[in-house]
């Protein structure tokens, strides 16, 4: 420990390995992923002259951004294999991911989902502008473009989220309130509850990998959705218990059935009322929910 102490390559990047996770997680979706991105980035940072490096937090998110972008542009064919909807790995995180309104919705399951309709070089563009609030400069050469074209894809990527992501900011209170009310009906299985707390065009999309029985395709409108739920968690056979949490940085609920972790629900919210639905059903990816610690972004 005391030699780890010693090594400036070593305290610069544990210093930084929050940030750099938080940046690899917002280009990929995938905290697997992402802690493979870090690995690589360790190997590369580890064989640099850390002496020499004026600005080792800058110099430590461009190896980062390349290594995500790398991953990001052959993940593209995983996912076209992939069965059924893909949704991003949700993380617990610690109370002041929540506290920080702009990460918090940076990690947001729907605004995640929202960054996979970019390209690669969009996403990445887009990660560090508006999440980490990089310079044009810096982004450039992490992406290999000129600080003239980083001006315009960031331009082209922030239209197109902003044409996407919820039109008002919704506080982390109203949304665990509205939580709330869906919880509560689904326990009781109280399908008028269930349909006055959806909006009526709410969207559900479930993601079981292949392991556990998704929605073959989102379910568009609230009739379908509560259909949907009522053939599958609100079964009258089954003990469903939902226990609040923390996931992306937003109020979610950890589902069971029959005492075991079926998955975990994220929610999207717009004048009070659901309007996204975002169940992870896929094992693989409840790992980091499943855990005691919540993470830390930054």
């Amino acid at each position: 420990m005391s030699d780890h102490a010693a090594d400036p390559a070593t305290e610069a990047f544990v210093s930084h390995r929050n940030l750099l996770f938080t940046v690899a997680y917002e280009m990929l979706g995938s905290a697997a992923d992402a802690e493979d991105v870090l690995q690589e980035t360790w190997l590369r940072w580890a064989k640099v002259d850390v002496g020499q490096v004026r600005d080792q937090r800058g110099y430590l998110v461009r190896i980062t951004t390349r290594q995500a972008l790398n991953r990001l542009r052959t993940k593209k064919r995983r996912k076209e294999a992939y069965v059924g909807p893909w949704l991003p790995e949700p993380l617990h995180t610690a109370p002041d991911v929540a506290q920080d309104v702009q990460l918090a919705e940076s990690v947001s399951m729907a605004l995640m989902i929202v960054l996979e309709t970019l390209s690669p070089t969009e996403r990445a563009v887009f990660v560090l502008r508006e999440a980490f609030d990089v310079g044009y400069e810096e982004i450039a050469a992490a992406v290999g473009k000129s600080p003239a074209a980083v001006r315009q894809i960031a331009h082209r990527a922030r239209r197109h989220v902003d044409a996407r992501r919820p039109r008002q900011a919704v506080s982390p209170s109203q949304t665990r309130a509205v939580l709330e009310s869906f919880q509560r009906a689904l326990e009781t299985r109280d399908l008028r509850g269930l349909l006055d707390v959806l909006a009526p065009q709410v969207v559900l999309i479930a993601d079981g990998g292949g392991v556990k029985q998704p929605a073959p395709r989102p379910i568009t409108g609230s009739e379908k959705v509560v259909r949907f739920i009522v053939g599958g968690l609100g079964k009258a056979d089954v003990s469903l218990v939902c226990a609040p949490t923390v996931v992306n940085g937003n109020p979610a609920l950890l589902v069971r059935v029959d005492g075991e972790i079926d998955g975990v629900l994220a929610i999207r919210v717009e004048d009070a009322r659901i309007t996204g639905l975002y169940y992870v059903r896929n094992p693989e990816k409840l790992t980091h929910v499943e855990s005691e610690t919540p993470l830390t972004l930054r």
